[in-house]
């Protein structure tokens, strides 16, 4: 990891050296005015070159500030600085003094170099060794992201960045974090807590836009004595644009992809005391079979509503509060009629096969004709706010 470290002197005498010369009277050996032939007068000494890094301890170098190097009693010429695994850092001359721009690693030995011309114009170089302050795993935060790498998504997956350690300087962090794509498309950061920060772009992704993720997090501080412990850069794909309308009114879901309507499907929502909630949700994940039990939920085995059922096919989750859409046997004949489940969206088996097999993390599904709204944190609920309001959850807004 790489930072920037706080200033205070070192000192190191780089040279130091003196020399003379002697002054001789006139050949007849006659004292003149300004003394005797005998007399020697001894010029004065070359001031010693000094050097200053701006540590107090070398054996602890914070990475918080950027490191400089300063020459007294000469100029200086070039400075390098090189780690112990042969990464050479970079930096530049800035008002008397050299100032490293790369980050520095915590728990590193370093050896700078600095070629200075002392004030008699003989040149000096000087080898100054150091180490970085050493930091434990509890003070480094790791950056967790979602969509994988490779990863082909749906045009409503959001960008999950997901910190094992609090980051309560989220200024510090989001200047060092940026999403691009192609075609290019505007998006924010929205933080939603001190572990979690996500991105999305105004509207949803384009179908087929390439997105590169890079979060140059290593070593900036995170607040409370924590750094980045890691930057990342996470590639992945925009597939086609699958949307889901799902009515839970006309009991009907329309499946678009690409803007075209290919199937409308007869559904079941929750009923009563179970409703379903309006909103724009977005697929979380997929599972081929899922054990489906009631107490996950908060209803107790003892409920007359409770159920446990093994092996519920094709589903897929919406929301992580445990709506899922489904394959339901068991409520076919409610299904373009009534809503009679405890929330999820239940269809035949053979639709739920279908939907399932085309489907994607981050496709969307967009739910109308119920009172009960989604919100951001529940799932990937990103959608379910203007771009202004989601903006505003910026640390930079």
């Amino acid at each position: 990891m790489t930072a920037r470290l706080r200033m205070v002197g070192a000192t190191v005498v780089l040279a130091a050296s003196l020399a003379a010369c002697t002054a001789v009277g006139g050949n007849d050996g006659v004292t003149s005015a300004s003394g005797s032939a005998s007399e020697s007068e001894q010029a004065a000494p070359v001031p010693p070159v000094r050097i200053t890094a701006s540590a107090a301890d070398l054996r602890a170098v914070p990475i918080a500030e950027p490191l400089r190097i300063r020459a007294a009693g000469g100029t200086l010429d070039a400075v390098s600085v090189t780690a112990s695994d042969g990464t050479r850092l970079d930096g530049d001359a800035n008002a008397g003094a050299w100032v490293l721009s790369s980050r520095l690693e915590p728990g590193t030995d370093y050896v700078a170099r600095a070629k200075t011309v002392r004030s008699d114009g003989e040149a000096v170089t000087k080898v100054l060794r150091f180490h970085t302050v050493d930091l434990t795993l509890d003070q480094q935060a790791y950056p967790s992201v979602a969509p994988l790498a490779g990863e082909t998504v749906g045009v409503g997956m959001p960008v999950i960045v997901t910190f094992d350690l609090p980051v309560t300087d989220k200024a510090a962090f989001e200047r060092h974090m940026s999403v691009t794509s192609t075609p290019a498309q505007a998006g924010a950061w929205h933080w939603f807590n001190d572990y979690e920060v996500r991105y999305r772009p105004r509207t949803y992704w384009q179908a087929g836009s390439d997105v590169s993720v890079d979060l140059d997090l290593n070593s900036i501080p995170a607040g409370n004595g924590i750094y980045g412990q890691e930057s990342r850069t996470v590639d992945f794909h925009v597939g086609d644009a699958n949307v889901y309308k799902v009515n839970a009114q006309t009991h009907q879901m329309q499946v678009y992809s690409n803007g075209g309507l290919l199937r409308t499907i007869p559904i079941t929502t929750g009923k009563a005391g179970f409703t379903t909630r309006s909103g724009t949700k977005v697929i979380i994940e997929k599972f081929a079979e899922k054990r489906m039990n009631s107490e996950t939920v908060g209803i107790s085995s003892d409920d007359p509503e409770a159920y446990d059922i093994d092996d519920v096919k094709w589903a897929m989750r919406v929301t992580f509060t445990g709506e899922f859409i489904h394959a339901a046997p068991w409520s076919v004949g409610s299904q373009g009629y009534a809503n009679v489940s405890h929330g999820c969206t239940g269809m035949s088996t053979e639709n739920a096969a279908w939907l399932y097999a085309m489907s994607k993390r981050g496709d969307v599904v967009e739910y109308t004709g119920t009172d009960r709204w989604m919100t951001l944190e529940n799932g990937y609920g990103d959608w379910n706010a203007d771009f202004a309001t989601y903006k505003s959850g910026s640390a930079l807004s």
